[in-house]
């Protein structure tokens, strides 16, 4: 569990701050520029832009309690907690599902940025969970 404590807490820190900043980005840009982005028929655009920002800061909660909770030793929880937050960066491969968004390319690469982050924190969690499977459960 030392490494979960050690090299893990640094990696964690540098998804983490790299979600946060494309994620950031992203959902900024959806919420300000949401018309530039494939509509879903029957959801007027200011809805949309409204489920992006509460869809954003949701999505951040769980990263940051996920944080936290790996900070206190529990990391099971914080795995879990981590995960939930992944999804944030894969929902934006959702815009596709719509059609391509007619964004400049720097907001482009965001969506694809979101996904690098989302399975960066996948492969964070997978190498975290396979070190806690490993670790000895202490005598009760």
């Amino acid at each position: 569990m030392e490494a979960l404590r050690t090299s893990g807490l640094t990696a964690l820190r540098l998804i983490l701050a790299f979600t946060l900043l494309t994620t950031t980005l992203h959902y900024a840009h959806n919420v300000i520029r949401v018309a530039d982005y494939p509509q879903i028929e029957g959801i007027p655009v200011g809805v949309a832009a409204t489920l992006v920002a509460v869809a954003y800061f949701v999505f951040t909660a769980f990263g940051l309690a996920g944080y936290r909770d790996y900070l206190r030793g529990r990391y099971w929880r914080a795995l879990a907690f981590l995960m939930v937050f992944s999804l944030s960066g894969l929902a934006s491969l959702g815009h596709f599902l719509v059609g391509v968004p007619q964004i400049p390319a720097f907001w482009f690469a965001t969506i694809y940025t979101d996904t690098a982050s989302a399975l960066a924190l996948w492969v964070f969690v997978t190498w975290a969970a396979t070190k806690l499977n490993r670790a000895p459960v202490p005598a009760a």
